[in-house]
């Protein structure tokens, strides 16, 4: 019998030779700037970096012109390797991590010491290149918002060193384990694609040197995603099913990402399984395989809901409550950047919220179709969020691989979805256009309606006061509040994207009544604001808690005027 690439004997696909070609291609990306720094310094990071140069190289070649599957198979797990290595250099190179690092690591030294984690401010740990959550209530937030996998596997890692670096060593040492577990639960020719989205491109080895909790959480979704459609084929989990049972529910006590898509992994296994059994097995199924999840959540959060239950719920919903202000890459570019602000931003976390229910309402509706993209579709809810950041896209980019490649549309081919009564008269199809407008109208709506509001406050930059021309110590404005409610204004102003450091109101009421104008008086936080190059725009912006809301106004032209 002639040997076949299946069994590795055989010539292997091109397209294979194609996606190793890419996955070492990618590991080019951001690698120069690391080697740059530790050539520098660190002459054994930067010889490592060279030889991993040498091994991309060599492997670009390999992938082009061997000859057999099995011999492509091992360039596959070099190139692996490689980028193993690479994300080793970097971590190197850069384990401060930023403010979920420190944070963590804080908590983990709380935990060791047998003090609270959650619910405890922690102020001393930011500044000095450590970044801020502003709240619109003018305050800042300070405590661990996450759930406790995190600390609990940086505590033993607390002896590597000060500041973050414990907690990026366990989100980057998640990283690497994740990539391998995926790279071999893959089938053999879509190895590669495994190292080319966990550790290539360089975003996610980034994240795990931020010391992103969503990576810990990544990695434990990884062998859940992997050909999740067969879980409990045949009516048994068998211990597959429960180790993958036991890794959505760690995967749910490291960080609140994996609770979105969660409801989408449970209804397209119930589908189908319901398609495959019947309903009352597809229900035995699911509730084993939902349980055993819910038992390792619970063992891991057990010891917090004892000793701090209240702290304990409040802090893993804190995303939820804490009332950041608004940031990210979404729709509220729209209030943030493109209008002056608006008085309805809270319609934006209740478009979010309608949009992530309808999007659950349509996959249980449409299974046998959206079943493919039941580890992507979570993510869509949050660019109509009030934080829309990328990152909640791009942490879990590799969950959308591991779909694509295991769980084809073919798998839910026999899947039960409900369906409209099909009269005589074939309505089914009206029926079904009919009840995906009817759950989008809502968030789209909500969308609308906060993207539209108005700036509540008109601002108005009176005077200024400074200490060189290009570094301010102090603003006089004229507040006009043209909304119906009184507002408690507070201040920043911002350069280019994101936010900045509240200023100090030194005069000026607390609260503005409705219809109401006022003379306020902002000193900076940090004693004097430098003013950017001048083709940088500056905005001044207002934002209140209740209502929550933003006024913002172009202010560049005023600031650079003449003193007072």
């Amino acid at each position: 019998m002639a040997s076949t690439a299946a069994d590795g004997e055989g010539p292997p696909e091109q397209w294979h030779r194609v996606l190793t070609l890419l996955a070492a291609v990618s590991l080019f990306i951001g690698t120069r700037t690391i080697w740059s720094q530790a050539a520098g310094h660190r002459l054994p990071v930067a010889v490592a970096i060279s030889l991993c140069y040498v091994s991309i190289l060599v492997c670009a070649v390999l992938a082009l012109v061997v000859r057999r599957g099995r011999s492509l198979a091992r360039v596959d797990l070099c190139v692996l390797l490689t980028g193993v290595t690479l994300v080793l250099c970097a971590w190197a190179m850069n384990h401060g991590g930023g403010d979920e690092a420190v944070l963590t690591t804080q908590a983990a030294r709380a935990l060791v010491d047998g003090d609270q984690i959650y619910g405890r401010p922690w102020p001393w740990l930011f500044g000095h290149g450590i970044t801020l959550t502003p709240t619109a209530d003018g305050g800042y937030d300070y405590t661990y918002g996450y759930p406790p996998l995190g600390p609990l596997l940086t505590a033993p890692l607390l002896w590597i060193g000060h500041g973050g670096a414990p907690a990026t060593a366990m989100a980057t040492g998640a990283l690497i384990v994740g990539a391998a577990v995926l790279w071999r639960m893959l089938p053999t020719p879509w190895r590669p694609a495994a190292t080319m989205v966990c550790l290539g491109f360089s975003f996610l080895p980034m994240y795990g040197r931020q010391g992103y909790p969503a990576i810990l959480a990544l990695a434990l979704l990884m062998p859940v995603a992997v050909r999740w459609p067969r879980i409990g084929r045949g009516g048994r989990l068998g211990g597959a099913g429960l180790a993958r049972a036991a890794c959505l529910g760690a995967a749910c006590a490291a960080q609140q990402l994996p609770w979105f898509v969660t409801p989408f992994l449970l209804a397209g296994l119930y589908a189908v399984r319901r398609g495959e059994l019947g309903g009352r097995a597809a229900a035995g199924v699911l509730l084993r395989f939902a349980g055993a999840a819910v038992a390792v959540w619970l063992l891991i959060d057990v010891y917090f809901v004892v000793h701090e239950p209240r702290t304990w719920l409040g802090g893993i919903v804190l995303p939820f409550t804490q009332g950041a202000v608004i940031h990210g890459q979404g729709l509220v570019d729209v209030s943030l950047y493109l209008t002056d602000g608006s008085d309805r931003l809270d319609w934006y976390s209740r478009a979010s919220m309608l949009l992530a229910a309808a999007l659950l309402t349509l996959f249980v509706l449409f299974v046998r179709r959206l079943g493919p993209a039941a580890t992507v579709l979570p993510w869509c809810a949050f660019f109509v969020a009030t934080r829309s950041q990328d990152g909640y896209y791009l942490m879990m980019t590799p969950l959308w691989a591991a779909a694509a490649v295991t769980a084809p549309l073919s798998e839910f081919a026999g899947a039960w979805q409900p369906r409209p009564h099909r009269s005589a008269g074939g309505r089914g199809r009206p029926a079904r256009i009919a009840a995906v407008v009817l759950v989008l109208v809502p968030p789209l709506a909500c969308a609308v309606t906060a993207a539209t509001g108005a700036p509540p406050l008109d601002m108005r930059v009176t005077s200024v006061g400074r200490s060189s021309p290009t570094a301010l110590t102090s603003l006089a404005l004229r507040v006009e509040n043209t909304g119906d409610s009184a507002l408690a204004p507070h201040f920043m102003l911002t350069t280019g994207q994101g936010t900045g450091l509240y200023w100090t109101i030194t005069k000026g009421p607390r609260s503005l009544p409705a219809h109401a104008t006022a003379a306020y008086e902002l000193r900076p936080s940090e004693g004097e604001f430098r003013l950017p190059r001048p083709n940088v725009r500056i905005r001044l912006r207002a934002f209140t808690a209740t209502p929550r809301t933003l006024s913002s106004t172009d202010v560049g032209t005023a600031l650079r005027g003449k003193a007072r």
